[in-house]
């Protein structure tokens, strides 16, 4: 066995990965997908908010749709371990599509409110070739730890480029062509994406090497529920962060900017987690975890504060820094408090936690932007921080 020098792995891991078979059409597929899936949240809100005027309604359609997908996501996934990535997958891309459509049709047409409901929670049933994507790597590379962790690497890559990009690129087409564009983008995003992915069955997983050995639920576990709490915390934070910035530079005159904003807070996320993911562990991940949580409280605190658009960027680029290397130790947790044939279903909670708390966090946050103004929404996401930072805290011992 040849060892590489610990400084040239990432390179040639990465050239190796995209050498496997197949490997570079799925990827690229689920790139798009991806780029659409993280185009739809705030899609959503800037259409909904444009046609009716309302933050608060605009909030809680994003928040049902993403209360549905949480709910659904475990089921969808059981699906597919049963019956297989494509023959699950394609008839629910269809079945989004259309709903997509006739998301587009009631906000043209000023149909009623509960209509938007109806419409984009039904959109929202759904898989994602994130999940699935690396479903496929463990199979093509599951006797290659190396290979497969350079993999993994990608994926979580692939993820914050996706929220760099979708975001903006959503405002945009929202402000500058029409409030529905950057939902149609989406849509198109996603459907396209799922597609390319799905049309290379020769990547997929056999379905009979699924298997489930588990004695427990992960959340008889102490410290996963912590996780999972510290997690729903987290996800308040975007979801709240998403729909208080479109309201507050849409006060300060540039509604526009606040895709370019939102897209600083998650390209600063994908820089530290670069660094971070570069350096030792110098803290115990349990210390980390409520470390990093208050770190994105006390960093995101001063944007209470500003009163420009330049102020707001560069007050979310600095809380941006503390939001990866937060939810690497929060992913490292979910897999190191569990038995090994339970850490998918350890991270799929955590990321349901988290999920349920972008919805709430953006109901709650189009709440008090539409009652309180912009700025006091801010106070949403830095009291998540700040209770997830508690929770981390007082619940330490059950993490380590």
């Amino acid at each position: 066995m040849t060892v590489l020098d610990r400084s040239d792995q990432p390179r040639l891991g990465y050239a190796a990965v995209l050498r496997v078979t197949g490997a570079r059409q799925f990827l690229f597929g689920s790139a798009i997908e991806r780029l659409g899936g993280a185009m739809f949240g705030v899609a959503v809100v800037a259409m909904v908010s444009a046609r009716t005027g309302s933050y608060s309604l605009a909030g809680a359609v994003s928040a049902g749709a993403l209360v549905v997908l949480a709910i659904t996501a475990a089921i969808i996934g059981r699906l597919v371990d049963r019956y297989g990535q494509r023959r699950v997958t394609l008839p629910l891309v269809v079945w989004s599509t259309l709903w997509s459509v006739a998301v587009v049709a009631v906000s043209i047409t000023g149909a009623p409110a509960w209509t938007l409901f109806v419409t984009y929670a039904m959109s929202a049933v759904v898989g994602t070739t994130g999940t699935l994507s690396r479903a496929r790597w463990s199979h093509l590379l599951g006797d290659q730890p190396g290979m497969l962790h350079t993999a993994m690497s990608l994926e979580q890559v692939i993820d914050e480029l996706a929220f760099v990009g979708g975001p903006a690129i959503a405002v945009v087409l929202a402000t500058t062509v029409l409030p529905e564009a950057g939902y149609i983008a989406a849509a198109f995003f996603f459907a396209v994406g799922a597609l390319v992915f799905l049309a290379r069955t020769d990547t997929e997983p056999p379905v009979d090497q699924v298997t489930h050995k588990s004695t427990r639920s992960v959340l008889r576990i102490p410290g996963v529920l912590v996780v999972c709490a510290v997690s729903f915390m987290i996800g308040g934070i975007f979801g709240a962060n998403e729909i208080v910035t479109i309201a507050t530079a849409a006060e300060l005159g540039h509604k526009g900017a606040s895709g370019l904003i939102l897209a600083l807070y998650a390209l600063a996320s994908a820089l530290a987690g670069v660094v971070y993911g570069a350096r030792e562990d110098a803290v115990p991940a349990h210390r980390a975890l409520w470390i990093g949580a208050l770190a994105m409280c006390v960093l995101e605190a001063p944007v209470l504060f500003v009163d420009s658009i330049p102020l707001l960027a560069v007050g979310l680029t600095l809380a941006g820094m503390a939001t990866a290397p937060t939810l690497i130790v929060t992913m490292k947790l979910a897999g190191s408090l569990v038995p090994g044939n339970q850490v998918t279903e350890s991270m799929g909670m955590v990321f349901t936690a988290m999920i349920i708390g972008i919805a709430a966090g953006s109901s709650l946050g189009g709440v008090v932007v539409q009652s309180a103004g912009g700025h006091a929404g801010y106070v949403v996401p830095v009291a998540a921080a700040g209770l997830g930072a508690a929770l981390g805290f007082v619940f330490n011992r059950r993490l380590r």
